[in-house]
């Protein structure tokens, strides 16, 4: 059985041949019929002439006739090639291989197993290819080779192309909600001079032209909520953000974020206007409100919960927050639960961790967390009355967080203070932190209207409504160690 680079160099000639009696690579080709509605129309006596452009998946040869399985993202066909109908044309059929792009046309008949053929009168390659395709067509298996080489997995499996029209349909059906809303569609700065908007290691890159680094954005916050000042009252935007941290199957470096943020609402507000985006996507991607995944049948139509940060630590963890006063009491609290806790972060910080072993995990339905430690949401308003709570909440299905909203910070000092008491407590524990941006202060000093902002990660809501547990499921394009 001939190696790889044998057959490389066998369809390296037979290009060299067409080229030298054609082109096997037109820039035009005919238009092709969509395939689906070829069988789904097709008459015996219709004796129109259809054209087919596609992919060659399958090749079989008996005597003097053979059949090709042509696919396209229409469907798939069998073409029929007879020697006595071609003529001379028939030799074609020695030059096209596995994986090889062609145009054929000719009228449609069905054999006798009932599959409806197109008896070929014209055919002609239209892209040669030098790769023979993976796996004959079974598919790839590798995740590494799926990863990396994503058209190789889009050629041979199903599912992944699936995948990536269910994350596409993701995004159109959270535009069309928010159009629908009144929301205006706006594009912010992808370099930045701040990464801020929420506590994230940034990527830094070079402005030649400027000499002086830049960051990648971390998230759109900040800019948007400048557009509210601006005047605009309802504003939203989808995009790619960048986060220089860990890699996992929850987490890419580079993801896509959807941030909306409207005038004159708080966040409870925000949190109905959640559950209406949600399902309004769930039914128009999932095509249902009951969703499979695993052994977890999530309902996204009557079993939303709500629980307040301290209920939720109390009920999960066994942690009364107004108990723990000081560091020799929660010190014992995270012996008593065994956790390995960097003693070096800050009071809620170490809750914060506890809340994420302990209570997020077990939040399958989909569950809304209010009114978080103001100290570890410096961007969101205070509860009135209960200034160590913010107006906050995090909304989590399957053990993790799907959107992050608060009610908007728009007191000048108050967020200056806040961003500057962050750093200080930053420099001392070593924790990830908000970096201070002047100039969203300056612009904050003009004057913002209350309003409610949210955050919300769309591959992860993709992976929600296909049922996938892996993020490198849902982007095409995973980030990954480059090859030796």
């Amino acid at each position: 059985m001939p190696n790889e680079e044998e057959l490389i160099n066998a369809r390296k000639e037979k290009r060299n041949y067409l080229i030298q009696h054609g082109n096997p690579y037109p820039a035009r080709v005919n238009a092709s019929n969509a395939i689906d509605k070829i069988k789904s129309d097709f008459n015996i006596d219709d004796q129109s002439i259809y054209n087919i452009n596609g992919r060659v998946t399958a090749k079989r040869k008996m005597g003097k006739v053979a059949f090709l399985d042509i696919r396209n993202e229409s469907g798939k066909i069998q073409i029929q090639l007879k020697k006595e109908k071609l003529n001379e044309q028939y030799e074609i059929l020695s030059l096209i291989d596995l994986g090889d792009f062609i145009s054929a046309s000719g009228l449609l008949f069905a054999t006798k197993t009932d599959e409806i053929t197109i008896a070929v009168e014209e055919i002609n390659i239209i892209s040669k290819a030098l790769r023979p395709p993976p796996e004959k067509w079974h598919g790839v298996v590798d995740p590494e080779i799926r990863y990396r080489s994503r058209h190789l997995d889009l050629i041979s499996n199903k599912r992944s192309k699936e995948l990536a029209v269910a994350f596409s349909n993701t995004i159109f059906s959270l535009r069309s909600f928010f159009h629908k809303n009144g929301f205006i569609e706006m594009q912010t700065p992808v370099l930045q001079e701040s990464a801020g908007g929420a506590a994230a290691k940034p990527f830094i890159t070079h402005h030649n032209q400027l000499d002086q680094d830049l960051f990648l954005r971390i998230s759109l916050e900040l800019h948007l909520k400048r557009l509210l000042i601006g005047g605009f009252e309802k504003v939203f935007e989808i995009g790619k953000v960048f986060r220089n941290e860990g890699i996992s199957y929850r987490h890419n470096p580079e993801f896509t974020l959807l941030e909306s943020y409207q005038a004159y609402v708080d966040y409870k507000d925000v949190a109905n206007m959640v559950k209406e985006l949600i399902t309004f996507c769930a039914q128009e991607v999932a095509g249902s409100l009951t969703i499979m995944n695993d052994e977890h049948e999530i309902n996204l139509a009557d079993n939303w919960q709500e629980l307040t940060y301290v209920e939720a630590l109390e009920k999960f963890a066994g942690l009364k927050y107004d108990a723990i006063n000081n560091y020799a009491d929660l010190k014992k609290q995270i012996q008593k639960l065994g956790m390995d806790i960097d003693i070096n972060l800050s009071h809620d910080a170490m809750l914060d961790e506890i809340m994420k072993k302990f209570v997020e995990p077990q939040l399958i339905q989909p569950t809304f967390i209010f009114d978080y430690p103001t100290e570890i949401s410096p961007l969101a308003k205070k509860i009135e009355g209960n200034e160590r709570f913010v107006e906050r909440f995090e909304l989590f299905i399957l053990g993790y967080e799907f959107a992050n909203a608060y009610s908007e910070l728009n007191d000048p000092v108050d967020q200056k203070e806040r961003m500057i008491e962050q750093v200080k407590k930053a420099n001392q524990s070593g924790d990830e932190v908000e970096l201070i941006d002047e100039d969203f202060v300056e612009a904050l000093e003009y004057g913002m209207p209350p309003a409610g902002g949210l955050g919300l990660g769309i591959e992860r809501l993709a992976m929600l409504f296909t049922g996938e547990h892996s993020i490198r499921e849902i982007i095409l394009f995973p980030a990954m160690k480059s090859k030796e």
